[in-house]
């Protein structure tokens, strides 16, 4: 738990490093050009879509018809807008979450260790490549997740707990290999999953909650369609902020947790030489001899007592 707070106030003031401050631009425009692009392009036939759609369900008619009679008929018009925007909100965050890993947890992790653990041997456990495939398969299983348990998140309790567990394991997973690929060993990362797989998601799932501050904005959207053009580009930017905050998390606190993995992992190997080396001081002391003199009073072969520490 110290470890996590520690690690928590250094990614704090971590984020107020201009390095981290122009970092984290690229994210922000990718993804802003990119979902403004697809939206200018696809957002009449995604409305269109989405109203045939609800118009096939008697329920949504049922709804529909009920808020035309208690005067509320005028909501209809923001029902598909509201849809396709809460839609929206997984691809934005998994494409963003990847951004983030891609252009900047390098170099953050990067900034941790030159500033704090300078003396960390690199190891090269891990590569781009393997992180690319590491980050689709972890997107592809929360992905899956997510689709599964979306009837749950009727249930009211559900939906506060479901999805920020989701996105907590996703970006436990992206971040914390990111966060050692370079410096830890495949061994050494496997153990450190093993041993802090708890904190590790807990840093995960409280991030999860932090991405859920957006939300309000995608909120407003659903209410003001024609803001969405400066809502979305300012959802992105907190979303980077998040993921961001998160990847410096990730690195203080894995890179400590290797920096003294390393040092028991030392000591445990130093140990038995230490213990051998005592053993042979102890074999080769000199025995406790006794002689008896014979009848000629001369000794008699010397007769050996056992060494009561041997």
């Amino acid at each position: 738990m110290n470890t996590m707070l520690d690690s928590f106030w250094r990614a704090v003031m971590y984020c107020l490093h201009p390095r981290v401050i122009v970092l984290s631009i690229l994210p922000v425009v990718i993804m802003g050009m990119l979902s403004l692009t697809l939206g200018y392009l696809y957002w009449e036939d995604a409305l269109v879509a989405v109203r045939s759609s609800l118009e096939s369900f008697e329920l949504v008619n049922a709804m529909v018809h009920w808020l035309d009679g208690i005067g509320l008929g005028s909501l209809r018009l923001v029902l598909a807008p509201a849809l396709v925007l809460f839609l929206s909100i997984p691809v934005i965050v998994i494409v963003t979450l990847l951004l983030v890993a891609v252009f900047m947890t390098p170099s953050m992790v990067a900034l941790v260790a030159s500033r704090r653990f300078p003396q960390l041997e690199r190891k090269k456990g891990g590569s781009m490549f393997a992180s690319i495939i590491w980050s689709l398969g972890s997107t592809l299983l929360a992905i899956v997740a997510l689709v599964a348990t979306v009837p749950l998140w009727l249930v009211p309790p559900l939906i506060l707990i479901l999805p920020p567990l989701i996105w907590g394991w996703l970006t436990y997973r992206v971040m914390s290999y990111d966060a050692l690929a370079d410096h830890a060993s495949r061994e050494e990362r496997e153990q450190l999953f093993r041993e802090n797989r708890l904190p590790l998601l807990g840093i995960g799932v409280l991030s999860g909650y932090l991405g859920a501050a957006p939300s309000l904005l995608w909120a407003s959207g659903a209410m003001f369609i024609a803001m969405a053009p400066i809502l979305v580009p300012l959802a992105i930017w907190i979303y980077t902020l998040v993921f961001a905050f998160s990847s410096l998390w990730f690195a203080h606190y894995c890179l400590a947790a290797l920096e003294q993995l390393r040092k028991r992992n030392s000591a445990a190997a130093q140990a038995p030489p230490a213990q051998a080396a005592t053993e042979l001081i102890v074999d080769e002391s000199p025995k406790h001899v006794l002689t008896r003199p014979t009848a000629g009073g001369l000794p008699d072969s010397p007769t050996k007592l056992q060494d009561p520490f041997a």
